[in-house]
């Protein structure tokens, strides 16, 4: 294996486990519906701002599904591998489109977390109407809002302090052209 390609795995592997620590980390239960809040999301959203589309997807993905796993959420893990990869997978992809139109990194931060807003809020609730119905799938869309909101607000807040320090990785993921180059 090349030099690169290790060091891309590696990366993705960091991210992958900072997602699954974020999440299990702070837990703030939400009423009613069994789940929680967490700040795991701005992990997610970080995955699509610094790797590319295909390594965001599975570091983003496997991280928050392994929390689920290791949380006793079983019925969760594929749904939020699907879920919080797609989050970063097209964080990645707007991101990687406005790199080429602006200098500044807040629309790049702000799609991310608009991006994740929509996906999880409607992704769970699309998911959890056949299993328990519309009425238990809509109480947890409010949670999801304000995990959606406080995962921006952190990323908003992470970014400018990690993008110096990453901006080699970024650079490595984001030279190829491929969304999953090893």
């Amino acid at each position: 294996m090349k030099t690169q390609s290790i060091k891309k795995l590696v990366t993705a592997s960091l991210f992958a486990a900072l997602a699954c620590a974020a999440t299990m980390a702070v837990r703030i239960p939400t009423p009613g519906t069994g789940g929680y809040v967490h700040p795991g999301d701005a992990i997610v959203i970080l995955c699509g701002l610094f790797l590319s589309p295909g390594w965001g997807f599975l570091a983003a993905g496997i991280g928050s599904c392994l929390a689920d796993l290791l949380g006793g959420y079983f019925l969760y893990v594929p749904i939020t591998f699907i879920i919080k990869g797609a989050v970063a997978f097209f964080t990645s992809r707007v991101s990687l489109f406005a790199a080429g139109k602006t200098k500044s990194f807040w629309p790049s931060v702000m799609a991310g977390g608009l991006i994740d807003i929509l996906f999880v809020a409607g992704g769970y609730f699309l998911c959890e109407t056949p299993i328990y119905g519309a009425a238990a799938a809509a109480a947890s869309v409010p949670a999801n809002l304000i995990q959606g909101v406080s995962g921006l607000v952190i990323a908003a807040v992470l970014y400018p302090l990690l993008a110096k320090p990453l901006s080699v990785c970024r650079h490595q993921f984001r030279q190829s052209k491929s969304t999953l180059k090893a």
